[in-house]
Parts: structure tokens; sequence; C-alpha cells
């Protein structure tokens, strides 16, 4: 059965990659007026990606709110919200905080607001935030393995709220852009990862079960338990290890295919470049002025 964790962090594993992609790119293109954003265009869809963080972020409300449910919806017959769909509604409002994020950060580019690049990354912080809180004052009572899958969880959402928060203040720092973005990717694994691990039937670790209606892990001893936590302890370093190595390679070979002719670029390509930007603030111009016309 596809859980709520592989949805939602098969969403931060694609954004991941592709802003790991844009950056080390941009880097190697540019290292000298090398400037991040919070997302990229593509040459498809100047808003592919924030079309994709929204509809990722309605599936994954549809999916726990109105799929997961026996009922199809989460409330009791008087209207009220049982107790044991409390988790539905705080993982769907995690959801709604990206969804606002990404709608806001579309007409905010539309509108070519002046503010944009920092208030884009506010509204990032504050989705992340949103995150963070919500596992961190969660209904449920983690223990055992649970507790520490959401406890590496948390400190992954925290260098992600760190780094975007750093992004309005270092806009063109690549190691900030580089951490956030392989950060994400991390984030992304982690999620899958809890959702394969601890809530699919049959993954547990040896002495432990998961109880799909209460939506919770038991182990059957201290033993188990303490058992089951060294073995998240090794995931998590297993995963760190392997995601370095993976984003160290991945940074040296974009550095080498898109690097190679760094040192031969010409004035003429750099005044290209800081003409098109020029071009892009006038049209941005004039598209608020139509917009008031």
């Amino acid at each position: 059965m596809l859980e709520g964790h592989q949805v939602f962090g098969f969403g931060f594993l694609v954004v991941g990659l592709w802003h790991l992609f844009n950056n080390v790119k941009l880097h190697a293109l540019c290292s000298k007026s090398f400037t991040s954003t919070l997302w990229f265009p593509t040459t498809k869809s100047r808003y592919l990606e924030l079309y994709f963080v929204m509809a990722s972020s309605t599936i994954f409300i549809s999916l726990e709110l109105f799929i997961s449910p026996a009922r199809h919806q989460p409330f009791d017959p008087d209207g009220t919200i049982p107790t044991n769909h409390l988790h539905n509604f705080e993982h769907s409002s995690m959801a709604m905080s990206f969804l606002v994020y990404a709608f806001f950060a579309l007409v905010l580019d539309a509108k070519c607001s002046k503010s944009q690049h920092e208030l884009t990354h506010l509204l990032g912080a504050l989705a992340f935030a949103q995150e963070y809180i919500l596992i961190h004052f969660h209904s449920k009572n983690h223990i055992g393995p649970e507790n520490q899958y959401h406890y590496f969880l948390q400190l992954l959402i925290l260098v992600s709220i760190i780094t975007t928060l750093m992004g309005i203040g270092y806009p063109k720092s690549f190691l900030v852009s580089f951490v956030r973005s392989v950060n994400i990717v991390f984030l992304g694994v982690w999620l899958i990862v809890t959702g394969i691990l601890l809530y699919t039937p049959g993954f547990q670790s040896k002495g432990c079960v998961t109880h799909l209606k209460e939506y919770k892990v038991t182990c059957s001893d201290d033993k188990a338990r303490h058992r089951a936590v060294a073995l998240v302890n090794i995931q998590f370093s297993w995963l760190l290890i392997g995601i370095t190595i993976f984003a160290m390679s991945f940074y040296l070979v974009l550095i080498r295919i898109y690097g190679e002719n760094v040192e031969y670029v010409s004035l003429s390509k750099e005044e290209y470049y800081l003409e098109d930007e020029s071009n892009t603030d006038i049209e941005c111009q004039k598209k608020s002025i139509e917009g008031k016309v």
C-alpha cells in the first residue's frame, strides 16, 4: 500500500534533485556571478516545478484526508475529528503549507515583485517550520523506532529551515544552496525509508510490528525496542554516507560537463547574460505597467 510518507518523500526527492542539478550547473557556468533561487524554471514551462509542488501537495492532502480513511472522509458522524484521524490533519497541514508556498511563489514571480527573492525564501522557511512544529508536537506519542525516525526527520527539517533563511542573506553563496539541495534530497529519501521500513507491514525490525489501524509500531520487549532504535541510527548513518558520496560525485560530474569551457567564456557572452538580465527586468516592468492599465 502506498503510504503518505512515501508520497511526500518522493516529492522532496524530485525537487531536491532538480535543485541540486540546477545549482551545480549554474555554479559551473558562472561561478563568479552565481545567484541561487528557491525554484527553477524549465524550458517547457517556467512554473513546472511550482506546478509539481502544488500537485504533489494536493495528492498528499487527498491521500491523508479522503483516500486513507476507512470511510474516505476524516470526520465522525457528528462532524468532529476522531482521535485516530488527528495525524491525518497534521500531515495534510504540512502539505498545505507547501501548497501555499508554491502558489505565492508563482504569483510573486508573475507580478515581478521587488521582494520576490526574500518573500519566496520566507514562505519556504515557513513551510519547513510548519512541518517541523507539527512533527515535534505530534498528536501521536512516538516511542522506540518511531521516535528515532522522527527525531532524525526533525534534524533534516531544521537544516532546511536554516539554509532556506540563509538564502535570504546569502543569495550568492553556492555552499548554502548546495547544502540545502542535498538536504532536501536526504529529506525525501528519509521520508520514503520511514514509510517503507516503519509503516509497511513486513519491513519492521525483528520483534516489532506495525498496527495500521492505530498507526503505530510496538515492540515485544525492551531488547527488541533498543535493537530497532540502533538499526535506525545505522540506517541514518549509512544513508548520510551514501548521499554524501552521491552529492560529491554528482557535483564532480556536472562540473566536468559544464565547467570545461568556463575559462574560454568570452566577454561578449558575459555581456549577453547581463543584457538578458536587463531585458528580464524591463519585461517585469512592462508586466507591472500593463497590470496597472
